[in-house]
């Protein structure tokens, strides 16, 4: 997925969607940005359509999905039996790169989706070559054998070590793997970059 100016992107976000931007660096440049807003007549106020759309931004550029991809999330969502936003939300999260990612086998998206579409990653022993592989309960992901000793892997159970998984994943560091125990619940996410009522509000215009 070509991005863009990953810098610039963010800046007109006000948020470190991007893990390049996730820096003390960029933080304090957001911080400047907010202080000469507040020593001028400041920012024009956005719509509700406006906000809702940065939001939708934010969601979308954080899993680094296109348009298309993360609009058909939201109709899936939309038309399961369930509340919409915790569905959506676990569709995103079970997204095998994003596990990848969450596992802290990478350490950032976009490196979990290279090692996802080369091949290098396997679910219950199989290679899988699909970043959008959608997880369940029970799930074993790992490193594929052939790929274990690669340059790409070197780091990968202090990688592991650091990391901190979410409650719905048990990861063993030693077989440098992850086993998804549970979906990914809305009740224990860690992260408030972006808000999905304001996403759904977004499509549902």
């Amino acid at each position: 997925m070509i991005i863009g100016p990953k810098y610039k992107i963010a800046r007109r976000l006000n948020a470190p969607v991007f893990e390049k931007t996730q820096t003390q660096k960029f933080a304090l440049s957001l911080a400047r940005k907010s202080k000469k807003g507040s020593n001028s007549r400041g920012p024009r106020q956005k719509s509700a359509f406006g906000e809702q759309m940065i939001e939708k931004q934010k969601a979308r550029f954080s899993y680094l999905l296109t348009e298309k991809t993360f609009s058909n999330y939201v109709k899936k969502a939309t038309a399961s039996k369930g509340n919409t936003i915790p569905t959506l939300y676990a569709l995103l999260e079970s997204r095998l790169d994003n596990v990848v990612y969450r596992s802290g086998l990478a350490t950032t998206r976009s490196g979990a989706r290279q090692m996802t579409s080369h091949g290098h990653i396997t679910v219950n022993g199989k290679r899988l070559t699909i970043p959008s592989y959608q997880v369940s309960v029970g799930d074993v992901i790992g490193v594929r054998v052939a790929s274990a000793k690669k340059p790409l892997f070197v780091g990968a159970t202090d990688r592991m070590k650091a990391a901190t998984p979410p409650v719905w994943m048990k990861t063993d560091v030693e077989k440098t793997e992850a086993t998804v125990t549970g979906i990914p619940s809305m009740a224990n996410r860690t992260d408030t970059l972006f808000d999905l009522n304001m996403v759904i509000e977004f499509y549902s215009r």
